[in-house]
């Protein structure tokens, strides 16, 4: 398939590029400005999704769009803490950006989606390990303006038949560009000494689950290989399965690079004590399995991606 991948240059986005490729696809980058994780031979169109012309094309996205059968879209803004002050631009972006490519999708014709969202839209559940039968609550404007943009895509696929596939991601880590700050970044730039310590809120028992990016990309694969039929969006959770505190992942951490790890303690913070994906209905329906299916396996391969592994 030629598969249009915008948000390229992001960190998932580059991964989900690389992904294309191996499987034999044709992927073509589309990034608001810098193409640097796009690898060599991609076609690549630099522009806002929001606006009416793009890559010097009078047809736009309409134009970008020709040609390719399915759209993987994870373009947006994505930091949750920047977002309570900029609420609107969230909105405009994450929404409004979902609301201009489905318009020229549909006057292009393309009628197969992937999009990538978050599983911040579930908020803080009593229910743990978290499937998609938890009713959403966002915690803040980023997850809000996902799950309205999931709206969008639904009342759009009652509408005419556009086959979508959500993807509500956990949090990703490794790969050769480490990527958003993470914690496991955080903790491998200590190891490889880039860093002197770890900052920690609280008592380290704070519980998350953890998944390689490669295998968060492999699973819009799977999502384009086993689309639902026209007309219908199927949500996903995407993670390991596996919940892991900062005390553990600064423990494997250390065991895995044989490197100490200082750790610098803070007062605690306001945040959910444990975030686990139940990724079930994942590996049932798309026949995606994650590669790295532990926090070692994890961190050992992001610690090879840094190329500081021995």
């Amino acid at each position: 398939m030629r598969v249009l991948v915008t948000g390229a240059s992001g960190y998932v986005g580059g991964a989900v590029l690389r992904a294309l490729l191996a499987a034999g696809h044709e992927p073509v980058a589309h990034v608001h400005r810098d193409p640097r994780r796009v690898p060599a031979g991609v076609p690549v169109c630099v522009g806002d999704l929001c606006a009416g012309d793009l890559c010097g094309g009078g047809d736009g996205l309409v134009g970008l769009l020709s040609g390719v059968d399915a759209v993987c879209h994870l373009a947006g803004l994505t930091q949750p803490r920047e977002s309570w002050h900029r609420p609107l631009d969230y909105f405009a972006v994450n929404v409004g950006g979902t609301v201009a490519l489905l318009r020229a999708m549909g006057s292009a014709g393309v009628d197969r989606l992937v999009f990538a969202s978050t599983a911040a839209c579930y908020g803080s559940p009593a229910r743990q390990p978290m499937a998609e039968q938890l009713p959403d609550d966002p915690p803040h404007p980023y997850a809000a303006s996902k799950v309205a943009a999931e709206s969008v895509i639904g009342w759009e696929a009652r509408r005419r038949p556009l086959s979508a596939v959500v993807l509500r991601l956990f949090n990703a880590a490794g790969g050769a560009d480490p990527g958003p700050a993470g914690l496991i970044p955080r903790v491998l730039a200590v190891a490889a000494g880039q860093s002197p310590e770890l900052a920690v809120n609280g008592d380290g028992g704070v519980v998350r689950d953890y998944l390689h990016v490669t295998d968060a990309a492999a699973a819009f694969v799977a999502a384009l290989h086993r689309p639902p039929p026209p007309g219908t969006v199927r949500r996903y959770n995407i993670g390991s399965g596996v919940g892991s505190s900062i005390t553990e992942v600064v423990a494997t951490a250390a065991r895995v690079t044989g490197r100490p790890i200082p750790v610098r303690r803070n007062p605690p913070a306001a945040e959910p004590a444990r975030l686990v994906c139940d990724p079930a209905l994942a590996l049932a329906e798309l026949g995606w399995r994650p590669r790295c299916p532990d926090l070692e396996s994890v961190i050992r391969e992001a610690w090879r991606d840094r190329g500081a592994a021995p």
